[in-house]
Formats: C-alpha cells, structure tokens, sequence
C-alpha cells in the first residue's frame, strides 16, 4: 500500500518559517520525481515546488528565493522550507510522487497539511 504522509503544517506569523516533510511508503522512492503542491479554497491546485530524481529543482516564482525543497532518499522522504512565509501562502500543502515519465508509471498523492500564514 502507497502512502504519502505530509507533516509539519500549523499556524505561523507572517514573515515566519515552517518545514514540512512527506514520508512516503510502498514505493521505491528514488525513482519518483517527489513535488509539493498546494490549493488554497475556491482556487485550482498549483505547483510549488519539484525535485527531480537527479536532484534538479524547480519552483513557482511566487515562492522563489523563499521557499527550498529536498529529499532524502535513505529516509524516503522530501521536506518543504519555507521562509518569509506570507499570507498568501496559506493553502493545504500536498506531497506528490510522479513515476509517469522517467520511473515506474505511477503516481500518488499525499493527504495534505493545513499551513497558515496570519498574525
């Protein structure tokens, strides 16, 4: 069974910092580019950030130069920093794993966090 399990998510100030990681299960994590994903309510779900499995970034210009994405593939599991957080980034944070290109042909998704930016 495939499990994505985010964690890390809460309340935070504006100009604060959280880090949130994914603890994936049940599928062999080096293979998968992992992502983070958020929706925030009445809006599409957008990208924030991906890692390839080469270790490639790629981020959202609306989190650039604040945000950071890693992974740690001995413990299966990829972590969001985020700093100077805004308002704006309140949103459910998803952990995505995507082998439909360059890995087994699958992907999955995380449960989500609840991540809230407000004094």
């Amino acid at each position: 069974q495939v499990q994505l399990v985010e964690s890390g998510g809460g309340l935070v100030q504006p100009g604060g910092s959280l880090r949130l990681s994914c603890a994936a299960s049940g599928i062999d994590f080096k293979l998968y580019l992992m992502g983070w994903y958020r929706q925030a309510p009445g809006n599409q779900r957008e990208l924030v950030a991906t890692i390839t499995r080469g270790g490639s970034l790629n981020f959202a210009d609306s989190v650039l130069g604040r945000f950071t994405i890693s992974r740690d593939n001995a413990k299966n599991t990829v972590y969001l920093q985020m700093n100077r957080l805004k308002p704006g980034d309140t949103s459910v944070y998803y952990c995505y794993a995507d082998g439909r290109i360059a890995g087994p042909g699958d992907d999955y998704w995380g449960q989500g966090t609840q991540v809230t930016v407000s004094s």
